[in-house]
């Protein structure tokens, strides 16, 4: 999926990525295109931080996250140690494994220019922490406003059946009439899973020696 790649290019310098909150339609508008082409490049001139916020709403409407429900302990307990990481990421499916190495591998790109972008790894974690692990029962509820209930309701069928355009599906029924210029809350009130924080920002800081046996990022 091109929309994966990492083709921000300069917009690693963009303020606040994956922390600033994206335009609601330019999003809905990425969804509608890249349901039309799953293959098709990131279009010319749009904002960053509207992809950023873009890969947050669809891997935290996934029905379970990428590190899997069944590893939520394992993997936060592994936080502390390198080779623990490495061997409990292999337990997870290959499609979540090579997904959350390219996410991973962006996200250190991004800390890489925290002296511009005010984005270092901790920063990071504790953004995408909420989206990439959590427990059953309690998904990150906060994107919920993104798209209305009824769309969520409509498509809850699709997400059962693992169908790979389920998220997209989910998100493209928004109502066209919402309010635009509404932010993407990010903010829900839950308890902070430092535990889950301190495993994402291990993960980013230490991609390259956990992942030493995924095929390599080609940055574009």
């Amino acid at each position: 999926m091109m929309l994966w790649e990492p083709t921000f290019g300069l917009g690693l310098n963009s303020p606040e990525l994956f922390k600033a909150e994206g335009d609601k339609k330019v999003i809905h508008q990425l969804v509608s295109y890249y349901n039309q082409d799953q293959n098709a490049p990131i279009p010319e001139g749009v904002n960053p931080v509207d992809i950023a916020a873009l890969m947050k709403c669809y891997l935290a409407s996934l029905p379970e996250p990428l590190t899997t429900f069944e590893l939520y302990n394992e993997i936060r307990d592994a936080r502390s140690s390198i080779h623990a990481m490495k061997n409990t990421l292999k337990k997870i499916p290959t499609v979540n494994y090579m997904t959350l190495e390219l996410i991973t591998a962006l996200l250190l790109r991004v800390c890489q220019k925290s002296l511009v972008n005010k984005m270092d790894a901790r920063t990071l974690a504790t953004e995408m922490a909420p989206i990439l692990i959590w427990q059953r029962g309690q998904s990150p509820h906060q994107y919920d406003q993104f798209w209305n209930h009824s769309a969520k309701s409509s498509s809850k069928k699709h997400m059962d059946s693992n169908s790979n355009s389920s998220a997209w599906e989910m998100l493209e029924d928004e109502d066209e009439n919402a309010d635009a210029s509404s932010p993407i809350p990010l903010d829900d009130g839950q308890p902070i899973d430092l535990g889950a924080i301190d495993a994402i920002q291990c993960l980013i800081e230490h991609h390259n020696a956990i992942f030493t046996d995924a095929n390599e990022t080609v940055w574009r």
